[in-house]
C-alpha cells in the first residue's frame, strides 16, 4: 500500500515496489487508506506512508493501524520529508517500523524493505 497525497510520489513508489514484486493499492491520505483497509483481503504486507497529508496525516494513520488488531502484522514504513530527529522518534514510537527521508533512491526503498525481511537483500542493484 502506498499512501501519499502527491499523485507523482505514489507513481514513483508504485514503480519501485512493483519491481520488487509487490501488488500495490494507493491512497491519497490516511483516512482513504483506512477505508481501503476495511475491505482489503488480504491485508497489505507493507504500507509506505507520507507524513504530511490532508484529512489524516501519516502519524495519525500509523496510530490508528496500530490500535486495530486486524492490522497488527502490517509493516509500516514512513516515506517523508520530515527529517527532524524528534519526528522520526515519534513515528517509530507510534509503531512505524522504518523511516525513509525524501528524496530517496529506489535502492534506499529496497534496502529498507530488505532490512525488514520483505525482499531479498541487494535486489535493486
Amino acid at each position: 500500500m502506498v499512501i501519499d497525497d502527491s499523485r507523482a510520489m505514489r507513481l514513483i513508489l508504485r514503480r519501485i515496489v512493483t519491481q520488487l514484486g509487490f501488488e500495490v493499492i494507493e491512497a491519497g491520505n490516511g483516512k482513504e487508506a483506512l477505508d481501503l483497509l476495511q475491505t482489503a483481503d488480504p491485508v497489505p504486507q507493507v504500507a509506505l506512508i507520507d507524513w504530511n497529508m490532508p484529512e489524516m496525516n501519516g502519524l495519525e494513520f500509523v496510530t490508528a493501524v496500530r490500535a486495530d488488531e486486524r492490522f497488527r502484522q502490517m509493516t509500516l514504513m514512513m516515506v517523508t520529508t520530515e527529517s527532524e530527529h524528534g519526528q522520526i522518534v515519534r513515528a517509530l514510537a507510534a509503531g512505524a517500523h522504518e523511516y525513509v527521508i525524501k528524496p530517496f533512491t529506489p535502492e534506499a526503498i529496497a534496502e529498507k524493505l530488505a532490512l525488514l525481511g520483505l525482499v531479498p537483500s541487494g535486489i535493486m542493484q
